[in-house]
């Protein structure tokens, strides 16, 4: 594939550019181009077997991410998705400019790497699944990937050689996070536990010959082992130990916000656990995502990168809990109703609609803008940058729902009444969940604003020690407290 004639060799190396100027516009030597590199049809059967592989992964974070219980993987698993996805939106373009229609990116390359990633999709532990991706899957990946980028023409094939490089940066920093996490949280004996189903996946890629196929296939494929049954997504959030009451609507942020007789600081803190409370986003956005079949990729990158946003707000909260010295998990009484009762009583399409009619709630002056005025008013900058930043990601969210949402609706307008009415459908057990004793609604405000005026010199206020206002009557939406503000 890359061989070229001696004689042709030696000439390359002694050819000189203009007073020694880089070669080829700094992509090369002449001695590596003038090696023929690989075919079109070449570049692009790997192009599809690396793009098959990221579509699998970006299904497999987004598909695990709601029933994973420990935060921090959610916020991963949000974040590598949608790199995921930026990266399967770039194979697909390149692909398209290789004479290649019709693309056939929907086939599958190989059996074996359909049973492969079957296989890490329902891993029984998340300690077999991070193994699995993080340990086989996205090495053997970045390993394709440098073969392609080694192969290929330096010069012919450039745009191919650069897509991969930016992958790979990418790529490198996924197998960073997952290393860490591996080492924090997969013990010896879970280890060994998930060696066998490990070792299903490795020979898978050997029955692949590799994931690009350029390897020895041993044509055998293994007997699966997880994926005996057809994935079952579980749609029903949960929570880590640091979220100890996940029912409890016992503050209503949005009120205490509205109220212009009460103090910036303490609203400042209200948006901090806002932000954090968005953790629930994505947990439902994940619903929409694997549960909604057949449409462009476009949909599925846009709404993955609308995930990603979500989950940045909720880390947005983390930190500023932490640069204000609260002790959130101990303190903060962060819920997922939302996400539970949207996934577990609406469909797909109800869901998006409830998505979008919130965000249209948040674009007027009383919304988005609000948050951020009053972080400028607080005098806190880190809340300013993150509400001018949250605010303009709300931007672009409303503009991924017309694209993807009211652009199939009658009017935008339907639209919006339609989620309203989505929305209203959607049952909050507040008695039954308080009779069931999974939650007493704990006004948990008062520690959590003293805690902050110990920790920043700042005199609490009577009146804001004296907030009550619950969600057990008031949706969780700016419809009727800024109507009334």
């Amino acid at each position: 594939m890359n061989a070229a004639p001696a004689a042709a060799l030696r000439f390359a190396a002694e050819y000189r550019t203009h007073q020694g100027l880089p070669p080829l516009a700094g992509l090369g030597s002449f001695t590596g181009a003038v090696r023929p590199g690989m075919s079109v049809e070449e570049s692009v059967r790997r192009l599809k077997c690396h793009h098959y592989v990221l579509r699998r992964l970006h299904h497999l974070f987004i598909a695990r991410l709601t029933a994973e219980p420990v935060y921090e993987l959610k916020m991963a698993f949000s974040f590598h998705a949608h790199l995921c996805a930026e990266h399967v939106a770039a194979l697909r373009a390149r692909v398209g400019e290789m004479r290649e229609p019709p693309l056939g990116l929907d086939k599958i390359p190989h059996p074996a790497l359909e049973l492969c990633l079957d296989e890490i999709l329902e891993a029984p532990t998340t300690d077999e699944l991070l193994l699995g991706v993080y340990e086989v899957v996205l090495p053997a990946l970045r390993e394709a990937f440098h073969r392609h980028q080694d192969q290929t023409h330096l010069l012919a094939d450039q745009p191919t050689r650069r897509l991969i490089r930016f992958a790979l940066l990418e790529l490198d920093d996924m197998l960073d996070y997952g290393r860490k996490a591996i080492q924090s949280l997969v013990s010896p004996a879970a280890r060994a536990a998930a060696a066998p189903g490990c070792a299903v996946l490795r020979q898978a890629l050997d029955a692949a010959g590799l994931i690009d196929g350029t390897g020895a296939a041993s044509g055998s494929l293994p007997a699966r082992r997880n994926s005996l049954q057809p994935f079952h997504y579980d749609g029903r959030p949960q929570r880590d130990p640091r979220f100890p009451d996940p029912y409890n609507m016992g503050v209503n942020a949005e009120v205490f916000l509205y109220d212009e007789t009460l103090p910036t600081e303490g609203k400042v803190l209200m948006m901090f656990y806002k932000r954090l409370r968005e953790i629930d986003v994505p947990e439902m956005m994940a619903s929409i995502l694997t549960e909604t079949q057949g449409k462009p990729w476009g949909y599925y990158r846009d709404l993955t990168r609308q995930l990603w946003d979500e989950a940045r707000h909720a880390m947005m909260g983390e930190v500023g809990f932490v640069s204000t010295g609260v002790d959130w998990p101990r303190q903060v009484r962060v819920n997922f109703t939302w996400s539970l009762g949207l996934n577990t009583q609406l469909t797909p399409k109800e869901r998006h609609a409830v998505l979008y009619f919130i965000e249209q709630g948040l674009m007027p002056r009383t919304g988005k803008r609000h948050e951020w005025e009053v972080s400028v008013q607080s005098g806190n900058p880190l809340a300013a940058t993150f509400q001018d930043f949250d605010w303009a990601d709300e931007v672009l969210h409303a503009r991924v729902g017309r694209d993807w949402y009211v652009a199939e609706m009658p009017s935008a307008h339907e639209a919006v009444a339609y989620g309203d009415r989505c929305w209203s459908k959607v049952l909050m057990g507040w008695e039954s969940w308080r009779a069931a004793g999974l939650t007493q609604h704990q006004n948990w405000w008062p520690e959590v604003y003293l805690q902050y005026c110990a920790r920043n010199g700042v005199e609490p206020r009577a009146d804001a020690l004296a907030f009550d206002t619950s969600y057990q009557s008031i949706r969780a939406d700016l419809k009727d407290i800024t109507a009334s503000a």
